[in-house]
């Protein structure tokens, strides 16, 4: 393959924006485009401009936006970020995912400092350059052949609007080092069994009107289009039909960027660049992982014991079992089971029967006692248990009522007044009074024990570095307390001897931890917990059947 330094000489930009309705795949979209550039040996990044005036996602309820993805740096994010990563496998960072909240906050921040010197401060040109500025990456010195830009929202939208401003503006100065695609949408609708084009010609339409002409199009169908159907809206849309590219469903998510090369979006991509398409890479790893995600037929089922019924609240989560269990040649299962309703009575109930259960991670006092309950009935049982950060805290709580005999034993989130507050406040966040981006965020080092069943999952390593999104720990007062009755703290912080890790190691698999190693497994580096877990969770499931 020619050397890709010979070909790029700047720095090429990728704007993706979406049309008709939300939640059609953007992120998926931009994850796949960065996959299919990457195996063409050029180096990416994405990032994702979301127009709500939240700082960051941070302090959002999970119904309102999902999950909350945090970068090995600290930053609060979308979740689409870890589509990025699962997808690529780059380390995204707080240049990844910028707000209209951060924007608005940098050129506030700036006038209040006196930095414009009187001016008037405008959307345009105050706000629209500082989005270009960051679209440009310029607070970012690392090297990129391509920068992915995806902005969410739907287009005319009155929040995306700067956003557009801002693209038409890029567009017009970095001339064919940018490329736009657009998302759209073309429903079927079953009564005429026809699909129609207009929703897309009018999204199209809007979009010139903001003065961007759309080079590439992607059409979200649930039905296979012809070509007739792309050469249509190539015509309508003053779009070249090899740049009409479709968007099926699919059985999984991690077909799109095949499918997409498939149909020649990346080529299309470089020819409008024009950079030399050259050979079509294999994508070999990736095509190998599709396979075993093809051939997993046996079953197991895990239990996901949280308050949010909401598939995207635990979309990391989800994902890296779903991967885990691929790797593992099977499909997981996961059932939700709403910790609202679970109670020392029922949790046989909705447990029994489960190949392992993951107790999620959370905030507030809302289905609690039903994580403790879940945590007392798998410990009971022996049923493999995952603890994610509020589930290994309640693992701990659990285990203080129930073997060391601490019957009020709590964390002082939920019960400030306990008298054995085995979870605690760090000392750092007692005075803190702002709820955003105040928590322990980011990647933080832990040590493991020897010999421990954490360290065996990561076969062997005793150091490593994990992402963290919490504001209380374990309360070392009583640690010696819980080893000698069969817990082990067998990961602790090295410098600040946090405790990160806690298992029973007499029982099959029952570790927790309080940080998010979900947000580190990818398709094809699957996280060594999870594959832990789940190997244990066939094994256990075999012995049930």
């Amino acid at each position: 393959m020619k050397r890709i330094d010979d070909v790029v000489k700047n720095t090429k930009y990728i704007f993706v924006t979406g049309g008709v309705v939300s939640s059609l795949g953007k992120g998926i979209v931009s994850a796949s485009i960065g996959k299919l550039l990457q195996a063409r040996g050029y180096k990416v990044t994405i990032q994702k401009f979301d127009p709500y005036i939240n700082i960051d996602p941070g302090t959002l309820n999970p119904y309102e936006h999902g999950e909350c993805y945090v970068t090995e740096d600290g930053m609060e994010t979308d979740l689409d970020l870890g589509h990025y990563e699962r997808f690529t496998g780059i380390r995204t960072t707080r240049h990844n995912s910028i707000t209209t909240g951060r924007i608005y906050k940098t050129v506030i921040d700036r006038e209040r400092h006196g930095d414009y010197l009187g001016k008037t401060i405008q959307v345009v040109p105050h706000i629209t350059d500082e989005i270009k500025r960051r679209m440009l990456r310029e607070d970012d010195h690392s090297s990129f052949d391509f920068v992915i830009t995806e902005v969410g929202g739907t287009i005319g939208d009155i929040e995306s609007a700067p956003f557009m401003e801002a693209i038409r503006q890029l567009r017009w100065t970095l001339g064919h080092d940018a490329v736009c695609v657009h998302l759209t949408y073309v429903p079927y609708l079953k009564a005429a069994d026809e699909l129609k084009t207009k929703p897309t010609q009018h999204s199209v339409k809007e979009l010139q009107g903001m003065g961007i002409q759309p080079d590439i199009l992607v059409l979200r169908t649930e039905k296979h289009l012809d070509d007739a159907l792309r050469g249509k809206v190539a015509s309508f849309c003053n779009v070249d039909l090899e740049c009409v590219v479709q968007s099926e469903d699919l059985p999984s998510i991690y077909e799109v960027p095949v499918n997409m090369q498939r149909q020649g979006l990346d080529a299309a991509i470089l020819r409008k660049i024009g950079i030399p398409v050259g050979e079509t890479p294999q994508m070999m790893p990736w095509r190998c992982f599709l396979e075993k995600q093809r051939n997993a037929s046996h079953e197991i089922h895990i239990a996901l014991v949280g308050k949010y019924d909401l598939q995207d609240a635990y979309k990391s989560i989800r994902e890296s079992l779903n991967l885990a269990g691929i790797y593992c040649d099977v499909k997981t299962c996961l059932h939700f089971v709403n910790s609202e309703t679970l109670t020392e009575d029922n949790a046989g109930d909705s447990l029994r029967g489960m190949a392992g259960v993951v107790i999620c991670p959370g905030f507030g006092q809302r289905g609690i006692e039903g994580k403790i309950s879940a945590a007392h009935f798998c410990r009971t049982h022996d049923i493999p248990t995952f603890g994610i950060c509020l589930g290994m805290q309640m693992m701990v709580i659990e285990f203080a009522r129930n073997v060391l005999g601490y019957d009020d034993a709590n964390s002082v989130e939920i019960n400030p007044d306990t008298t054995h507050n085995v979870i605690d406040l760090m000392e750092q966040q007692k005075c803190i009074t702002q709820m955003g981006g105040t928590m322990r965020l980011g990647a933080y080092d832990c040590q493991l024990t020897p010999g421990s069943r954490a360290c065996e999952a990561y076969q062997g390593t005793e150091h490593i570095s994990e992402r963290h999104r919490h504001r209380y720990e374990f309360n070392n007062m009583y640690k010696s307390e819980f080893e000698t009755r069969g817990m082990r703290c067998s990961g602790v912080n090295p410098l600040a001897q946090l405790v990160e890790i806690v298992e029973i190691p007499q029982m099959k698999w029952y570790i927790g931890v309080q940080f998010h190693p979900e947000y580190s497994s990818t398709v094809l580096h699957p996280h060594p917990l999870f594959m832990s877990f789940v190997k244990t969770c066939i094994s256990y499931g075999d012995t049930q059947a």
